[in-house]
């Protein structure tokens, strides 16, 4: 019995354990948080910079070490940036008229092509998308030559819509809303086959709604693509009442230096659309590219 006795002594509580336990796990999870917060304001550091730089004079912007709160604040940046020498607004609406449309324009046709490869049964339905999937091998930038030529004999070059139509078309996007459309239980679909819909009424009335997520999803995307598109403005337009936000900020490059000032008001001007689409869409965002099985 004694021996008995000494061994069940020796065998931990499992209250004890549990205990050991639960404080493994908060240490752990501190570990982790302490481990992303530096790496988030590693991430937000530069963005921090930019917005206090925007606010400074010239002759403070490289000071060392870093003054964060700017000492004197100048607010004749974002006055100079905003005014009439520079064309900021002309570029800031000509960067929300492409951005918008080719979005729209992404949105119907990857939707639709999805809704296609995803729920409509015809033959080589998976091999056509498996060789429309294959060309997101190929570079975007080997494809800029014979763009540009086939635009040129079309008259588009030198326009917006060189740069809206090929952003309407978007392999991503269609992948994207076809593994969200899988997910729909066929059963929903024969039952309203069932009541007489056709292939459209299924797709906007019933495919659709539910898509909110992954459409959101795709519009966040796209959205941050193109507003930010530096490489096809650059190739296609050549008129300065053409150009785009990207493109506008090298106008504060010049042959005697750049105004770094100008510039860092300029880009965050520039960043506010994006951070307001970002943060408004957000929650449906990450439901969507959980729901699509992107996440890694």
């Amino acid at each position: 019995m004694s021996e008995i006795s000494g061994k069940l002594a020796r065998i931990p509580d499992r209250t004890v354990l549990r205990k050991q336990k639960t404080v493994i796990q908060k240490i752990t999870k501190l570990g982790v948080t302490i481990v992303m917060l530096v790496l988030a304001v590693g991430i937000v550091s530069p963005f921090l910079w930019m917005l206090s730089a925007s606010f400074k004079i010239p002759a403070d912007i490289f000071k060392y070490p870093i003054e964060w709160v700017p000492r004197s604040w100048n607010m004749d940046n974002y006055t100079t940036v905003w005014g009439g020498k520079y064309q900021f607004l002309l570029y800031y609406w000509n960067t929300a008229k492409i951005t918008l449309l080719t979005v729209a324009g992404s949105l119907i046709t990857s939707s639709l092509a999805g809704f296609a490869f995803a729920k409509l049964n015809f033959k080589g339905r998976d091999q056509l998308f498996l060789l429309y999937l294959a060309t997101m091998i190929i570079p975007s930038q080997v494809l800029l030559v014979p763009r540009f030529i086939v635009f040129d004999h079309l008259g588009l070059v030198n326009t917006h819509l060189s740069i809206i139509l090929p952003g309407m078309f978007t392999v991503f996007g269609t992948f994207l809303m076809r593994q969200f459309f899988i997910t729909i239980p066929g059963e929903l679909l024969e039952a309203a086959k069932v009541d007489g819909a056709g292939y459209w009424r299924m797709y906007w009335q019933i495919c659709l709604p539910l898509a909110k997520p992954a459409m959101v999803a795709l519009l966040i995307l796209t959205f941050t693509w193109h507003w930010n598109d530096y490489e096809n403005p650059l190739i296609f337009l050549r008129d300065k009442d053409l150009y785009t936000l990207p493109i506008g900020l090298t106008n504060f490059v010049d042959e005697n230096g750049t105004d770094y000032t100008l510039m860092m008001a300029a880009s965050v001007s520039a960043l506010i659309p994006l951070i307001a689409v970002v943060a408004f869409f957000q929650k449906w965002f990450v439901e969507g590219i959980a729901n699509t099985g992107l996440k890694g």
